[in-house]
């Protein structure tokens, strides 16, 4: 994720935004007895409660027991939400105890790493050495206590990790380049993509137009074929692991690979998979007009405190590393970054002094950050610089 052009932040959208503690209810077969309907009319979907692509409940053991049986499980994810890992955590949990012979699938990681995970699955290496082996810092950059509780699942029950990704780079240069003009030998074993669903070329649109970048229609066509590649690379693994080693795939990704069954489920169908399950955790302050009938198979009501990540205070935006800082992808509201006056499109060039040349430099600052203190960070916004300060509140 380095010195990258216009094209990767946006695909960013998609990657990082999609790209409470589930707890009982999660791994439980049925609601729990808070989902009335008033409650769920309060927030959509409840916390704890399984409803379909409109809202309405669905019996939780026949969800789980249909997911058991797929050939592919794909649970999105907003990479920074500590509520989504643990949802995931707990139906994958769900899932192995109807069936054990599972693979887990991971966006975060290029297929090159794919040694890392297997000692890592193995018993090999222990959490330090696979840290630094798969070089999580550099090419994912997310907190991996966020993701540690998952790996360690796959682990204890000697679970196949699968790298499901391919280098950025590739992506990047798709996106200036054209996959048509990246040769064969250079494509990482990637398929020409299948051509994308009309309404998700219109969702596309709509993120750049949001971005203000170049629209043009050569460029938006780079966009689409930078974002199939990406799609298409993650479902080719998939579908190779399943078809290789028979196990249902369970896939942890960003949300936006998998909404409204766009991206990676409609690669899978052109790899000859059309019955993937695509599974979504469903904040309660997300709008109820998103449950739009086509959203995912099943979602899931989960409480949201946030993006905060386990391991110290966290501003509250999504990052993507670019030359020069991190550019602001997206600003939870009523979070820290939002009242120090950060927007999307930023770009946060130091903070507390420190130059930002990858995302593990600011979490870095943000974990030496004592409650109740103040943290000066330095903004590029419309080729202008200004200083912000973010406040941190005291336990």
């Amino acid at each position: 994720m380095g010195g990258m052009p216009m094209l990767p932040r946006l695909l960013a959208l998609l990657l990082l935004a999609g790209c409470a503690s589930a707890g009982p209810g999660l791994a439980s077969t049925h609601a729990p007895a808070g989902n009335e309907p008033d409650a769920q009319e309060a927030s959509c979907v409840a916390p704890g409660l399984w409803a379909d692509a409109d809202g309405k409940p669905v019996d939780g053991g026949a969800l789980l027991r249909r997911a058991a049986s797929a050939p592919a499980v794909l649970l999105g994810e907003q990479h920074d939400s500590p509520e989504h890992h643990r949802w995931q955590l707990h139906t994958l949990a769900a899932i192995h105890a109807l069936n054990p012979k599972l693979a887990v699938g991971l966006e975060m990681l290029p297929r090159r790493v794919q040694p890392a995970l297997d000692r890592w699955s193995a018993g090999v290496t222990d959490e330090s050495r696979f840290l630094k082996e798969s070089d999580w810092a550099r090419l994912w950059g997310f907190d991996p206590q966020l993701y540690l509780p998952i790996l360690h699942f796959a682990r204890m029950n000697r679970l196949p990790l699968v790298a499901l990704n391919v280098e950025r780079s590739l992506v990047a240069r798709t996106g200036k380049e054209g996959w048509s003009a990246i040769p064969a030998a250079e494509r990482e074993g990637v398929g020409d993509p299948a051509p994308p669903p009309r309404d998700y070329l219109d969702r596309l649109s709509t993120i750049m137009a949001q971005h203000g970048s170049d629209t043009s229609e050569e460029r938006f066509r780079r966009f689409v074929e930078a974002q199939s590649v990406w799609d298409r690379a993650m479902a080719e693994r998939i579908a190779a692991t399943h078809r290789e080693t028979g196990r249902t795939v369970v896939a942890i990704l960003g949300m936006g690979h998998v909404e409204n069954r766009h991206g990676v489920p409609h690669q899978l169908a052109a790899l000859g998979v059309p019955d993937s399950l695509a599974l979504l955790p469903w904040d309660e302050d997300r709008p109820c007009d998103e449950l739009n009938g086509r959203v995912a198979d099943a979602v899931f009501g989960v409480e949201q405190f946030g993006g905060t990540s386990p391991s110290g205070p966290r501003l509250g935006i999504v990052v993507e590393m670019e030359e020069g800082g991190l550019r602001v992808q997206s600003v939870q509201q009523d979070g820290i970054g939002a009242a120090a006056g950060l927007a999307p499109g930023d770009l946060v060039t130091a903070a507390a002094g420190t130059p930002l040349r990858q995302a593990t430099d600011l979490t870095e600052v943000l974990d030496r950050q004592a409650p109740g203190t103040w943290l000066p960070l330095t903004v590029l916004r419309d080729q202008d610089s200004r200083e912000l300060v973010a406040k941190f509140p005291a336990r």
